[in-house]
């Protein structure tokens, strides 16, 4: 199944708000729509969101200028957006069917490149692991396949027994709501945890490794994926236990000199104070909603992508 691909002169894509009572698939007509359906997360995940920027732009092909300012203003954390934008443009001549031709090709090295990925990080993963992720890394953040996720599909495909703890990710519950799904989907076995639980299962011994996804890596290693992250990294550290990031080259950006130098979206209260048309917060009250935070390199055992695994800070 892809998430996003181009179908009759439109962006077909997974409708993410509805998973997982309702698999539910949406076309995309527009430039606007598609920027609607990445702010309202409709489709998220770094590549995910790479490829649907280029699919954009062969939408609004009329008058690019414009087109590629209002993606790069959609969100502002996952550098893939500003990656596929820039690739875009420096497509020759552009016009629809040469951007489309461009944005084809984003979409189908997605897929190759995740399975790469994936082949590699397996080499980490043994027989009788139990591994934790956070947030959703999986196919419905890339086109195909996944790469957190698809690290962990390659072990499974290997016929390496292993056990997934995938976190629920508050307070938009990615990790329950899609990475749970996708494990399902696979039949690949696991145990959904909330995010306050982590620590509880290291100290158990029931966390071998750390395997998550990321939305921006800077020049140092420092990295950005859905808050929590950074809690989960702190923890496996204290615990011993190796802490990878899974993503492609895509997704390091060699002009982001540091974490603090990444911008963090910061998204409505309601997320916070609302569980879907359930209020379960007080009315009137101060809420902060980092979407993102940074690890810091020097929790990162290694970062695994589709040229190999390196140590961070040393991508170039």
């Amino acid at each position: 199944m892809r998430t996003i691909e181009w179908k009759n002169n439109k962006v077909k894509i997974v409708d993410q708000t509805l998973l997982p009572n309702r698999l539910k698939f949406i076309h995309l007509k527009n430039l606007s729509e598609v920027v609607r359906a990445i702010k309202i997360m409709q489709i998220r995940g770094a590549p995910a969101l790479g490829a649907a920027a280029a699919f954009g732009l062969v939408l609004g092909a009329a008058n690019l200028k414009r087109a590629a300012r209002d993606l790069l203003n959609s969100r502002p954390t996952a550098v893939n957006i500003r990656w596929a934008v820039e690739r875009m443009l420096k497509v020759p001549n552009p016009n629809k069917k040469s951007l489309l031709a461009e944005a084809l090709k984003i979409a189908e090295e997605d897929v190759e490149i995740n399975k790469k990925l994936g082949a590699y990080g397996a080499r980490l993963i043994k027989s009788g692991m139990k591994i934790l992720t956070v947030c959703n890394a999986g196919a419905l953040a890339t086109v195909d396949y996944g790469t957190a996720i698809g690290v962990i599909r390659a072990a499974h495909d290997q016929g390496k027994k292993i056990h997934v703890y995938p976190a629920e990710t508050r307070p938009r519950l990615q990790g329950a709501k899609l990475t749970a799904w996708e494990l399902k989907q696979a039949k690949i076995p696991f145990t959904l945890i909330t995010d306050n639980m982590i620590g509880y299962h290291m100290q158990k011994g029931l966390i071998d490794v750390v395997v998550v996804g990321a939305d921006r890596i800077a020049k140092n290693g420092d990295t950005a994926n859905k808050i929590g992250t950074y809690a989960a990294a702190v923890l496996a550290k204290a615990h011993g236990i190796p802490f990878y990031i899974a993503a492609p080259f895509s997704t390091v950006d060699l002009q982001t000199k540091t974490g603090s130098d990444i911008v963090i979206e910061e998204r409505t209260p309601a997320e916070v104070t609302d569980i879907g048309k359930t209020r379960i917060a007080p009315k009137g009250i101060k809420v902060a909603n980092p979407a993102f935070d940074v690890t810091p390199a020097r929790l990162i055992k290694g970062i695994i992508t589709e040229r190999g695994i390196f140590k961070p800070g040393t991508i170039r």
